[in-house]
């Protein structure tokens, strides 16, 4: 028996009708369940994937980001806005995929591990949550907001990369770089602070990584020295991009109250409209941490802290150059609107006196030797570490894939509010 499909005018014999109007049944069936890895799928098959019906299908089910879905057509975005957030889920990863190794941090949802990939033999840094802590909290937003800021940070050498992200019924998965210089809180914390040429070549390293998320229009939210880890050679990587907040353009702002106390901007603390300039403001107080040991407007009393930020002023001691006060002076200015960096944004902070000796193209290409090296033997080397983590056992659920879970009501809940997360980078990037 064969069919005429008139819209195409391509003839279907019986079973490929029928193979046709499966595929497009589970396809129904899998949209509560992960759009993204059933499209991977789907691409698959040849036949179907030829049809004009099912081109259309793949065509309006590819997620796009939010300012693409206007109802009126808008200019296509700049190369450096431009990213794939079509069908690149990675239907093969699973959690069994995995060594894991040692718990090498921690956070509120869960774990990132040392884990090392059996078939590739390579080590990564993977970043296990629990879907749960993340509904209870409600913050899923900021889990895909992360993911989407992982994809864009492909391209630069301070930023952490995202190798590709899985998930099971009750777990997310970041297989990131593994970074194993340690902490810039760590080292800190043994040292105490840094002289000014380290401190230079550090905050050089972080303006570079925050200047170019500001070309994508995201704020970062976030500086602190948890969030700044060394590399094996001693080059400076931002991670964690949970509170990241993106689209916001050169004069936009947003009012999320959001951070960490000891680096909270005024403006935040006022609970004001504020914009990427509290980056900036950020990057003055780990610089000055750098330099002092604590951070700025410091007090073990929160609500002192908080008043000394809204009202304190600066204060430095006379142990730092001129040109590093005047920098911290600008930095940390209370009014955003006078701050360095409220204008031309990094290029205030590029020019400044104090980084004149900073060359930026041999910055940017890793050609400056960094001021301290972690001295890492290769990957098992935990060294700077905290051994808070790294003492810690590996639960066995964190290689646990969802076959083995009994799937209950709030796991679908938890599969369905991710829907998307999965990625893999396309082919063409490997070649």
């Amino acid at each position: 028996m064969t069919v005429k499909a008139e819209a195409s005018g391509s003839t279907l014999t019986y079973s490929k009708m029928r193979g046709m109007v499966a595929i497009l049944i589970a396809f129904m069936k899998q949209r509560r369940m992960g759009l993204n890895d059933f499209i991977q799928k789907i691409a698959t098959n040849s036949y179907a994937c030829k049809h004009p019906e099912v081109q259309s299908i793949l065509k309006i089910s590819q997620p796009q980001e939010p300012e693409l879905m206007n109802a009126n057509p808008s200019p296509p975005p700049s190369p450096s806005q431009q990213i794939n957030l079509g069908p690149s889920s990675n239907p093969h990863a699973k959690p069994s995929d995995f060594h894991f190794l040692k718990v090498i941090g921690k956070g509120s949802f869960g774990k990132v591990l040392l884990a090392r990939h059996k078939a590739e033999e390579h080590f990564y840094a993977v970043k296990v949550l629990q879907k749960k802590a993340i509904l209870k909290k409600k913050e899923e937003k900021h889990i895909m907001s992360e993911r989407n800021v992982l994809l864009k940070n492909v391209k630069h050498p301070f930023l952490v990369g995202l190798h590709f992200s899985f998930q099971t019924a009750d777990k997310l998965y970041f297989v990131l770089d593994y970074i194993n210089g340690g902490e810039l809180f760590y080292h800190l914390q043994r040292e105490r602070c840094f002289l000014e040429p380290r401190a230079r070549f550090y905050a050089a390293e972080i303006a570079s990584a925050l200047g170019y998320l500001h070309s994508l229009n995201i704020v970062y939210r976030d500086l602190k020295p948890e969030n700044i880890l060394l590399d094996s050679q001693g080059h400076i990587v931002l991670t964690d991009f949970g509170l990241c907040k993106e689209n916001i353009e050169h004069n936009g702002t947003t009012s999320t109250f959001c951070g960490t106390p000891e680096y909270l901007a005024p403006e935040v603390l006022h609970k004001q409209p504020y914009d990427r300039t509290v980056d900036w403001w950020c990057l003055g107080a780990v610089l000055y941490e750098m330099l002092y040991g604590l951070p700025p407007f410091y007090s073990r009393n929160t609500a002192e802290m908080y008043d000394n930020i809204l009202n304190k002023p600066l204060q430095l001691k006379p142990n730092i150059t001129n040109s590093a006060r005047h920098l911290l002076e600008g930095l940390l200015q209370k009014d955003r609107t006078k701050r360095l960096g409220a204008k031309e944004d990094f290029m205030e902070i590029k020019n400044h006196i104090f980084f004149s000796l900073i060359n930026w193209d041999d910055l940017i290409n890793k050609k400056i030797t960094p001021p301290f090296n972690p001295n890492v033997s290769g990957p098992n080397d935990l060294r700077h570490f905290d051994p808070e983590f790294t003492d810690e056992p590996v639960p066995n659920s964190i290689g646990q894939s969802s076959d083995s879970i009994l799937i209950t009501a709030s796991v679908k809940e938890a599969a369905e509010a991710f829907l998307g997360f999965s990625y893999a980078p396309p082919m063409d990037s490997f070649l």
